[in-house]
């Protein structure tokens, strides 16, 4: 921070407190610059600056600058001029109001700073609003003028340093009017939640862990060209751009790609409150009633029907559908009933006749006595 040059001497007007402090840049470029040269011969193209009243090229330091005005007419300005405009943020960074970050549109962010404390006198006070800063978990909105016009500015803290975003003035900013999409478009439940995934799937990243593979690109070819090798290959991977025909299909494949650039299988699984991951074991479906049985069932039913049909006719036909019975009927029954009275007539006969046996038993035959023989 000490060896980086400042930009910009001042102060901050907390209040009626004043902090000494130096602008010094907070971020910086590494893009890779290009030259122009004559293709014929490799000569550089310069641009030279040619006065056109006196047709010739003039130096840095004759130069100034003007305002145009609507009919070509150029009004000198100089810086002279500017330092006496009656502002009070000429060289001071004056805060205006102190708000909640989240009330800052990213859209107004411009250039980062750093605001260094301009001597010891000014450490107690820098200290003071880094720490009030800290405390209100606020920002402080200031104005500041710097390079010819007043700019606004925000003032944050970053670790032990009073940091600064340049942002745009409200005006600045374009109204996003007819650049949304104008075709009526439904985005359905199923596309979303694949989304969702998608995003789970990519997850979080370390910005610390990003860099710029352009660069390197073009680095590892100036190398090659200045060494005289050959340049490295580009290396042919799918093309990802052009029209997406099948949203659904699109999403599905960057999830099972993002998965699969995470080391991540296709199975399911599901994170315990300890944060480790548990497998999950899909329980098997209930099984169906087998088709081969139902296709038996219904190719017997037929034959069922026919049966008890042929069964109900044959019943029919013989049991007559008259309450009138007929002559065979009549016979039938007769005969029957004849039957049946004379078996209940021997029954009681053979009854009778057991039950007088048992009381009178039948008695002894006498033996007849022998005739004796003739003398």
């Amino acid at each position: 921070m000490l060896h980086v040059r400042s930009i910009w001497n001042g102060a901050i007007s907390f209040g009626l407190v004043s902090i000494p402090i130096k602008l010094v840049n907070a971020t910086e470029s590494h893009s890779v610059s290009f030259r122009q040269i004559h293709l014929d011969d490799g000569g550089r193209i310069r641009y030279r600056k040619f006065c056109e009243a006196e047709d010739r090229e003039v130096t840095s330091g004759e130069i100034g600058k003007a305002y145009e005005d609507a009919d070509g007419t150029l009004i000198p300005i100089t810086d002279e001029d500017l330092a006496q405009l009656p502002i009070p943020t000429a060289r001071t960074i004056e805060i205006v109001a102190f708000v909640p970050a989240d009330r800052i549109d990213p859209l107004q962010m411009d250039t980062a700073y750093y605001l260094s404390a301009n001597g010891v006198p000014a450490a107690k006070p820098y200290t003071l609003l880094r720490e009030a800063l800290k405390r209100s978990q606020k920002v402080a909105i200031a104005k500041f003028a710097l390079r010819g016009r007043e700019r606004l500015g925000m003032l944050r803290v970053v670790d032990d340093v009073i940091a600064m975003h340049g942002l745009l003035w409200p005006d600045e900013i374009r109204a996003p009017q007819d650049v949304a999409p104008d075709t009526a478009v439904t985005v359905r439940d199923k596309e979303l939640d694949l989304a969702d995934a998608l995003m789970d799937t990519l997850g979080e990243v370390d910005l610390a862990d990003l860099h710029d593979d352009y660069r390197e690109a073009v680095n590892e070819l100036i190398a090659a060209k200045a060494s005289g090798v050959e340049a490295p290959a580009t290396p042919t991977g799918e093309k990802t751009g052009g029209k997406v025909l099948d949203l659904m299909a699109a999403l599905e494949k960057s999830v099972r790609a993002a998965k699969e650039s995470r080391g991540e299988s296709e199975e399911t699984t599901e994170t315990t409150e300890t944060g480790e991951a548990a497998e999950v074991t899909r329980l098997a479906s209930r099984t169906a009633p087998k088709e081969v049985g139902g296709k038996k069932s219904t190719a017997k039913k037929p034959a069922a029907k026919k049966a008890a049909a042929k069964k109900t006719t044959t019943k029919t036909a013989t049991k007559p559908t008259s309450k009138t019975p007929t002559k065979a009927t009549s016979k039938q029954s007769a005969t029957k009933s004849a039957t049946k009275s004379a078996t209940q007539a021997a029954g009681k006969r053979t009854a009778a006749a057991k039950k007088t046996t048992a009381k009178n038993p039948p008695a002894a035959k006498k033996a007849s006595p022998r005739k004796r023989a003739s003398a």
